[in-house]
């Protein structure tokens, strides 16, 4: 697979900053269709949080973030539009079954299954079997979100207010449910409320509230349910190698451990034209991608919009509308632990969920007051379950993931600044270090909350190793009550991230681990855009605070970037990832990753070359039509042909009232015309 001559003139080149999922995928596809293209990292490896963590011995392997494959038909089609595939490059998956196990404070367990007879089982055994015959009409709910999501947003960019007024995405949006939550929706179908918590947690995927999240996400439940949930033998890092290895071959170059300072842009920040790498060389390019954390990159990589260079990061201005970026709500953080056992926990699937008691108040801790809850729910891993290349023989590696809020007070501790200044790892400390450099306390979460509130205040001005140690004491207390193990004798190894850890490793404004969060009016158009927007200081200055950050500020952005149209861009700057359209996660990434690539191609006047195919056209319904046993034979619907008739009836109507002079049929035409648009 050799990459694409451009022709009529030299090779075109780009500039990827950060090795991400989206940044790696972006870089692979701009090779394939002609570009040079260099990525520029600041870490020592590629993956970003789709990293791997070891042991000093190599011992134990842990997926630093995501642990499960989701959405595999995005997998696959970028594969295929690079003329590969998984498969080709080596990268095995097997499927995880059962999904999950959830476990609940009183005892009781539910196992979530693609298996429709296991599902069969247990939802009769909550609600009976009108309950399952409503859990089918979920699966049959979800399923439409989830086509139409893929469809009309995902695999669509939104660039302006316009994208959202197209014809296409407006016949769907109340299909698709975005002004009513995940909980709101499932609780329509499921009439207890263990199976409306069984059915909702998967909001944390998105960081957000299953109170708050919009309804459409309900589509992360049914590929789960019905495509089920996939592991690389290798940990999820194996696709990012694979994307980096294709990328090589095309000509990619990656230059590791190499910090961006700066992003070089010229005409008053019109126009994009390098980087300034930490140390002082600029590296030049046509077009730049960035695949930083979008706050971090507004905030610190494009500080003024001029064309000479800033001195220090401490002395660069900071633009209206990285302030009003920074003001926007942001997904929840995370505590994680990564433990290497000394033998194997049979109680635990691949796949666990232990859900907090108090389900509301914990959610309502993490994302309403950023509070590490008394009572967490949290998300527990075993990889060595279904890969036994995690651990050795015998033996279990473990993570577990607790939500909690994300950073509130940006500044940080005199010793991590210290320790930022001179380099020091971030597993040296208190966060990333091995079992028994934490000061383990023998209290909890709830002993050490202060009166009148329901949990710790994650802020970088506390101290952090002893919140982890709380935290820690915590999840083992409740894995222990409800599995009947106690695990802290078996760690033999432990790391740890938190807040500041994600921050200070990956550059993640606040330490959100998911970016901005997922609220009706922080997608869609009202997300940042893929191509850099140019800040306007009456735009996102004025306006934006006294909407505080909030839905008017950002519908004025909209409005007043309509009128600017390509003058309110950065010319040959792009954004993919998780703040950016579409979103969040490692399939939307890349997404994200196939939506920027054709904006550059397009931009610059270049041909995608993964335009035109069958598969691309069958994503679009209009697959070839076959005859035989698989000839379509659509059954007659009678309300399309009323419809039709009626529009009709009313179109002659009018002409009739028009050529008369008529007044009064007019408010017969628009009853008939409604009565026409409903049938239709």
């Amino acid at each position: 697979m050799a990459p694409k001559e451009k022709t009529g003139g030299a090779r075109k080149t780009a500039i990827v900053i950060g090795a991400g999922i989206g940044g790696v995928s972006t870089a692979a596809r701009l090779a394939h269709a002609g570009f040079t293209v260099t990525v520029v990292e600041k870490n020592s490896f590629t993956g970003g949080r789709c990293s791997l963590l070891r042991s000093p011995n190599n011992e134990y392997r842990f997926d630093q973030g995501p642990s499960l494959l989701l959405l595999p038909r995005l997998f696959h089609q970028t594969f295929a539009e690079l003329d590969t595939s998984l498969e080709r490059e080596g990268v095995e998956l097997v499927k995880c079954e059962p999904n999950y196990r959830v476990w609940f404070g009183d005892g009781e367990e539910f196992v979530l299954s693609t298996d429709l007879a296991r599902m069969k089982k247990e939802v009769e055994r909550w609600e009976g079997t009108e309950g399952y015959e409503r859990y089918l009409g979920f699966l049959g709910e979800s399923h439409k979100h989830y086509e139409l999501s893929v469809t009309h947003v995902l695999l669509r960019n939104f660039t302006s207010l316009a994208s959202m007024c197209r014809p296409s995405f407006l016949r769907h949006l109340v299909a698709l449910h975005p002004f009513e939550s995940i909980w709101g929706r499932a609780s329509k179908y499921f009439h207890t409320e263990r199976l409306r918590r069984v059915f909702t947690f998967g909001s944390m995927y998105m960081g957000m509230s299953p109170f708050d999240a919009p309804g459409t996400y309900s589509l992360l439940q049914y590929t789960e349910l019905a495509e089920g949930i996939w592991y690389p033998i290798g940990g999820f890092h194996r696709v990012v190698e694979a994307l980096v290895g294709i990328g090589e071959r095309l000509g990619v170059v990656y230059r590791m451990g190499c910090e961006v300072e700066e992003i070089v842009v010229r005409d008053g920040g019109a126009r994009a034209t390098g980087v300034r790498l930490k140390g002082g060389e600029v590296l030049a390019a046509d077009v730049v991608v960035n695949n930083s954390d979008l706050v971090y990159a507004y905030t610190h990589l494009l500080p003024d919009g001029s064309s000479k260079p800033s001195t220090t990061p401490e002395k660069k201005k900071v633009t209206p509308y990285a302030e009003s970026l920074a003001r926007r709500e942001a997904s929840c953080s995370s505590i994680s632990f990564y433990w290497g056992l000394s033998q194997k926990i049979p109680a635990l699937e691949a796949h666990n969920i232990f859900l907090a008691d108090e389900y509301r108040e914990s959610f309502d801790s993490i994302f309403k007051k950023h509070l590490i809850p008394d009572e967490p729910s949290f998300y527990v891993n075993v990889p060595s379950r279904v890969d036994g290349s995690a651990a050795p023989k015998g033996k279990d590696s473990v993570v577990v993931l607790v939500p909690v809020g994300h950073l509130v007070d940006d500044a940080m501790t005199t010793s991590a600044k210290q320790d930022a200044a001179n380099d020091v790892p971030v597993h040296s400390k208190g966060n990333g270090s091995t079992n028994g450099e934490i000061k383990h306390t023998h209290s909890t979460i709830s002993a050490t909350s202060p009166p009148g509130q329901s949990g710790l205040q994650p802020t970088t001005t506390q101290d952090w190793p002893a919140m982890i140690s709380l935290a820690r004491t915590t999840i083992l207390r409740t894995i222990q009550q409800r599995t009947g193990v106690d695990i802290e004798p078996l760690i033999v190894h432990e790391e740890t991230n938190d807040p500041q850890t994600w921050k200070q490793k990956f550059n993640l404004d606040r330490g959100a681990i998911l970016g901005l969060s997922h609220s009706f009016f922080n997608v869609l158009s009202f997300r940042p855009s893929t191509r850099a927007r140019r800040g306007n200081k009456w735009l996102d200055g004025w306006l934006d605070r006294i909407g505080g950050g909030g839905v008017a500020g950002r519908v004025s952005e909209l409005i007043g970037d309509l009128g600017r149209g390509r003058h309110g861009n950065v010319s040959g700057l792009y954004m993919v990832g998780a703040s950016a359209h579409p979103g969040t996660g490692v399939p939307i990434c890349l997404a994200g990753g196939r939506l920027v690539a054709e904006q550059v191609l397009e931009d610059l006047g270049m041909v995608v070359p993964w335009w035109g195919r069958d598969g691309d056209e069958q994503e679009k319904g209009k697959g070839k039509v076959v005859g035989g046993l698989d000839e379509v034979k659509r059954p007659f619907d009678p309300r399309a042909f009323v419809g039709a008739v009626v529009v009709l009836l009313w179109l002659a109507h009018m002409w009739v009232v028009t050529r008369q002079g008529e007044t009064m049929g007019w408010e017969m035409g628009l009853l008939t015309l409604g009565l026409g648009v409903v049938c239709w």
